[in-house]
């Protein structure tokens, strides 16, 4: 077998390493203890999130999953409250059922467009009303994502958003807003992001995607909500001490990468043009918005994503299969363009290899 000597990893863009500079940060970084509330560095961090975001406050979390939980847990404090989402929403799919688990919150789930949103009348037919309240859940909260992840990276608009958040509003409900990706929303809509989230009421940010931070997403809201969600953050085993070494990575992510996003999507459309140029798989190239390519393998009977993606590691391409006909790809910062042609000659003679080693003169 081959020796394979390059590495091209286009799992997700959580796979960064963290640069430099992330590093002698993390190395010079002033801490304490944050659980007292005095670590300086994660205040700074904190107060800068906030700012950019549009709102009050913000806490730092190990993850965005435990900052989307925290998010359900304070909108839906009392057990048996109902959560409106989409059905291919991540807090929905991957995070673990831990609204249900850990909060008693029921999903409410409403079929996701392709285009990552939800039909704004099948969210307000969904809310509950409280002459339903002997049968049903209550509905106190609304969750968006932005880029919607597996609708390919999506971007959800600022107006389609405050729709949303007007709705929220006129049945007392809150709005909250996965913002894993936000920033890469932001740029490809040249939107400023806080006017993307200024219908929520809650947002959870991630610093460790496509900014490349090494670990942790930040929570922003009202000071009263922030001061809850530091509960519960301390309940769930969120709350560090020394938290300042990674909040020092993290605040050189949002400084310094924010500005390499429109990169990403640029070689992400580069992929998939490249992509719809081979016969055996489908891409829908005017999807791509951001960072992510999602391709369909037209007849899997021969060549399926897992095998595809087992000869592609052999040639040292990193890619995940997205379902039994598809493949995801997703680019960051770390990703260069000779690293994208790299990745494009390796999926053809991937290509060309499985269907070779399967046709008849071949077998005999």
């Amino acid at each position: 077998m081959k020796m394979v000597t390059r590495t091209v990893d286009l799992r997700s863009d959580t796979v960064t390493k963290p640069s430099d500079v992330m590093r002698a940060a993390m190395a010079n970084a002033d801490v304490d203890d944050d659980a007292l509330g005095t670590d300086p560095t994660a205040f700074r961090l904190e107060s800068e999130v906030a700012k950019v975001m549009g709102k009050e406050a913000a806490v730092f979390v190990p993850s965005g999953t435990m900052g989307n939980l925290i998010a359900v847990l304070v909108h839906c404090e009392i057990r048996g409250s109902e959560v409106i989402l989409g059905d291919d929403s991540h807090i929905h799919v991957y995070e673990n059922g831990g609204i249900s688990t850990f909060g008693g919150v029921h999903p409410k789930t409403i079929k996701n467009n392709p285009d990552g949103t939800m039909d704004i009348d099948k969210i307000e037919a969904a809310i509950r009303t409280p002459i339903d309240s002997l049968y049903y859940p209550t509905t106190r909260l609304i969750c968006l994502e932005n880029t919607q992840a597996n609708c390919g990276g999506r971007c959800i608009s600022a107006e389609y958003t405050d729709r949303v958040g007007e709705i929220a509003k006129k049945h007392g409900l809150k709005l909250h807003i996965d913002g894993a990706r936000i920033f890469n929303a932001s740029v490809a809509l040249t939107v400023p992001v806080h006017r993307l989230v200024q219908a929520a009421d809650s947002v959870s940010v991630c610093l460790s995607k496509g900014l490349g931070a090494p670990a942790g997403s930040v929570l922003v809201g009202s000071k009263n909500f922030i001061a809850k969600a530091r509960r519960l953050r301390k309940a769930l085993g969120g709350c560090m001490r020394q938290v300042g070494v990674l909040c020092a990575a993290a605040y050189v992510a949002l400084s310094e990468n924010v500005s390499k996003l429109e990169e990403d999507h640029r070689k992400a459309k580069i992929i998939a043009e490249g992509l719809s140029q081979i016969e055996q798989f489908s891409v829908d190239t005017k999807s791509v918005e951001t960072n992510m390519v999602f391709f369909t393998i037209l007849d899997t009977s021969v060549l399926s994503p897992k095998r595809l993606c087992q000869v592609l590691e052999e040639r040292g391409v990193l890619v995940l299969p997205s379902g039994s006909t598809s493949i995801r790809i997703v680019l960051h910062y770390q990703i260069s363009d000779n690293d994208v042609n790299y990745a494009l000659t390796c999926i053809k003679q991937a290509v060309h290899q499985i269907l070779t080693e399967a046709s008849p003169k071949h077998g005999n």
